[in-house]
Order: structure tokens, then sequence, then C-alpha cells
């Protein structure tokens, strides 16, 4: 068999960094951690070629090469999977799907032969099992959830190293937190699966022996849903292991806030090379977090355990959603207040939308409130019906965008979060050239050819006269903010189009 593993394109949203990317001569932020896995699971005997739509064009020789293409996808790539499924269709190729786009959704993708659904560890070895004998099915799925220490090292050798940002592993699955608009328990399930250390380590070791240096991303939903193994076993094997390698690593996660209430953890994480979590702060407004089941956010200083989070040494990213039911009017100017005390740099900000199978779609779908447009993934639409008025919610949310990552205030948080960050003391700047051409580049773009460069300049001398120690980290956060005001842009059209329309 010849297998061709199809990552499909991300859209430009705030989370692909692509306007970043360009600085670092980077195409694709992380590489498809899914695909790499499920390419590990696939007979040994097999000729394998993984295309990443994100760094290569798919080409129609591509296509003709395979047996069969494997395309693996979330709902924000949806638009791109559309197009991958009617190349194949055309040239009479095989597709096998799977993914959480197809297993929320499977009743709108007709034209795929094989439909390989929830977790590839249960449902691929049947697939592959019958596809032998010739009576491969349409559609397989199950609802068990698997021990996860038989999942496979991913087949790195496959991806091109040199075309990412980072590279990722996964420790756990699962969540044990019911957020109304989340689809990860409905995926994955509220019980954290976790893999052991030995398992865990072996996969950094592969990492680490293809020659990777540089960041890695642990893709966990909630890193630290099981906080006991985590603590008694994960963090020391994994502190002791980098300690010895020297630091190859840095490392970054997803975690819920509440990790702030935990010193222990955090000084664990830090020595083990943890320096950025995303967390989803969500909203400051009480009501809303109730609303949406986001318990564990409640009755809590947000700013202060954000802040605390970074005092330990990690910068903390932080996401943030507009349009709940219980919204007020005045939550848009709450949500700039509560961003730009924090010091949250990247901070990403959505409408409220519903994915398919969470118990807010049921819900809307049960109050006549959901329109019929699939826009996963990007920030600026949704798919709900809000309770305030549609034309008020896009106002407010284009009065944040503009508000967050216009130059001054982005620069602004900079500097407060530079002034709270406290590194743990053994991370190291190693210049080397494609720092320097890096560095060549932001000073041409954000220097010269942007209109807003007069703070960029400030912010430069500001760093170096005071922070020079945050130097390399203070330009990687001006690029990010100029991939935020790039998507600003864009999202800035889309809401012009929107607010044009009649509201739904």
């Amino acid at each position: 068999m010849k297998i061709l593993l199809v990552n499909p394109r991300y859209p430009d949203t705030f989370f692909s960094f692509r306007h970043a990317l360009r600085f670092i001569s980077k195409k694709a932020a992380i590489a498809p951690l899914g695909l790499l896995t499920v390419a590990a699971m696939l007979p040994d005997a097999w000729s394998k070629r993984l295309l990443d739509m994100n760094i290569k064009e798919l080409t129609d020789a591509d296509i003709i090469w395979a047996d069969y293409v494997f395309i693996s996808a979330m709902s924000i790539q949806n638009k791109s999977v559309d197009d991958v499924v009617k190349r194949c269709n055309r040239l009479n190729a095989k597709i096998v799907a799977g993914g959480p786009l197809f297993t929320t959704g499977q009743d709108q993708f007709k034209n795929i032969d094989h439909l390989v659904l929830n977790e590839a560890e249960v449902t691929l070895p049947a697939f592959l099992k019958d596809l032998e004998t010739g009576q491969a099915r349409h559609v397989y799925t199950s609802s068990e959830l698997p021990d996860i220490s038989n999942s496979p090292i991913p087949l790195w050798k496959l991806a091109d190293m040199k075309q990412y940002a980072r590279m990722s592993v996964q420790y756990s699955r699962g969540c044990p937190y019911d957020c109304e608009f989340c689809d990860i328990v409905v995926l994955n399930g509220r019980k954290p699966r976790t893999k052991g250390k030995d398992q865990f380590l072996a996969e950094l070791e592969a990492l680490y022996i293809q020659g990777w240096r540089g960041d890695v991303f642990v893709v966990d939903d909630n890193f630290i849903g099981n906080k006991l193994r985590l603590k008694a076993e994960i963090l020391p094997a994994l502190i002791e292991w980098i300690e010895k390698r020297k630091h190859p690593f840095s490392f970054t996660t997803q975690a819920s806030i509440n990790l702030a209430s935990d010193e222990h953890l955090m000084q664990q994480m830090v020595k083990a090379g943890f320096d950025t979590v995303f967390v989803g702060v969500e909203t400051p407004n009480d009501e809303s977090l109730s609303e949406c089941g986001k318990q564990h956010n409640r009755d809590r200083d947000l700013i202060a355990s954000i802040k605390r989070i970074q005092n330990y040494g990690m910068q903390v990213q932080g996401g943030f959603i507009v349009g709940f039911d219980n919204d007020p009017p005045s939550i848009f100017k709450t949500q700039i207040n509560l961003i730009q005390n924090s010091g949250i740099v990247t901070a990403v900000v959505s409408l409220l939308n519903a994915p398919r199978g969470t118990k807010l779609y049921t819900r809307l779908k049960g109050e006549n409130r959901l329109l019929e447009n699939d826009v996963f993934g990007d920030a600026a639409a949704t798919n709900i019906v809000p309770k305030m008025k549609y034309e008020t919610l896009l106002n407010g949310y284009h009065e944040i965008i503009n508000s967050i990552y216009s130059p001054k205030q982005h620069y602004k948080r900079i500097n407060m979060f530079l002034t709270e960050y406290t590194p743990r003391k053994n991370k190291r700047f190693r210049p080397h050239s494609s720092a320097l051409i890096a560095f060549l580049k932001i000073l041409w773009v954000l220097g010269v050819r942007y209109n807003d460069r007069r703070y960029f300049w400030m912010f430069l001398f500001s760093t170096l006269l005071k922070r020079p120690r945050f130097f390399a980290l203070s330009m990687t956060l001006a690029a990010y903010g100029f991939h935020f005001r790039k998507v600003m842009e864009s999202y800035n059209n889309t809401l012009l189009g929107a607010r044009s329309q009649i509201a739904p």
C-alpha cells in the first residue's frame, strides 16, 4: 500500500501565527501530531508520505501516487477539507478520514470512502483488518475510551522539521471539567487518561534523537487534569531527563486557571522547562461563567491568578469569549480592562460558537437559536443567535479586537508582562544566525515598513535600556502583535460584511 497522509490547510486565524512565522522563516506553527501517530499505527511495509498543506501545495500527482489518501482534520480546517475531498473524488482516489471534524460531523461528508472515527487506537485496527480481507466498511466508530499507553511513538521521520516552529507530544486525553461550549468531553471524556513516565519520555527522546531542539507543545487540553500523577511521577522524571540533556526543549501547554492555586505544581513545571501556558479565561462576568459551567473560574480574582502564574515563570496566553446569554452591555469594556490589566500579551478573543455534539449545541438547537453555518475557527463569526442584539455583539467585538491589538495597547501589555515575568534562571538565549536574520526582518517590517513604527522603536529602546535580558522574548512578542493586527484587519472586513446584512 502507498498511503498519502494529508493535513489540510488552516485558515489565517490568531492561532495560525502565519504572519509571525515569516520572521523566523517557518511555514507552519506545529506539526500534525494526529497524522504522525496514525502513520505509526500502519503496517511497516506500507509506503507513507506526509503532505502538510500548510507547508506544501497538494498536487494531482501526489493524489495519483497514493492507494489511499488519509485525511485528519479539526473543524477549523473544514474549507480545505472540502477542496481535498473534491479533488480526490475527481481523480477517483480512495479516502480514509478521521479526527474531530469527521467524528462530530460525519453526516456532512457523503463522498468519503471510509470514516475511521473517534480514537484511532480503537477504530483503526478494525478498519485495517477489514481492509486486508477486502471487506472495509464505510464507517468505523466506537464509544470506547482507550488506554493511551497503547499509543505508538509518532513517526517523526515523515515530518520536515525545518518547516515548523514547534513540535508536539501528548501526555493525556480528557478533561475533568464540562464546559457547555467545549467538545473535548464529547471527544475524549471527562476522566483524564494519561501515559506513564517511560512512554512520555520515550516520545521526547524520539524527538531529541531526530534532532529537534526548541519548543515542544504538550497538546493536552488540560495538562493538569490529573495533578496527582503529574506531581508524583511525570514532572520529577521530566526534570531529571531535561537536566541530563541540558535543556534541549522548552514546553508550552494548556491548563485550567486553578494551576495558580498550586505553588508546588507551578515550581515543578517551570523547573521541567514549561515557560508558556494557555488558559481559558473566557469572561470576567460571573453569571456567564455559571451559564457555561466553568465553575472553576468563578469566585476567583482572575487577574491575580494570571499574574501569579506569570510571577512563577510561565507566560500566560489567554482565551476569551463574548456572546454569552448573560453578557451585559458592559462586557466589551470589561473584557478590554481584564486583558489590559492582566498583562496577557497573547489574548485571543472570539465570539461564542456551539460546536456539534456539545451541550450548548443541544440547548440552542432546542431553543431554535442555531444558524446553519459552520464557522468554527473564525473568531469573528458565530453560529448562534445571541440574546443581545446581533449588531451590538458585532460592534462590541470589533471594539475589543481593535483596542487590544492596537500597537499602543499591545506594547503596553508586553511591558506589563515583562515587569512581572520571572523565568527560570537556567534559561539562556543562545545567539545564532537565524535569530539575527529574524531580528533584521522584524526591524525592517515593524520598524520601517509598518505604519505604526514609532510604537515599535519606543518599545525596542525601552527594552534595551530597562530589560535587556528579555530582548529576544520582547522581539518575539512584538512579532506576535504584527500577526494579530494582520488577522484583525481581515476580521474587520468580515465584521463589516456581517453588519451590512440583516441581523439573524
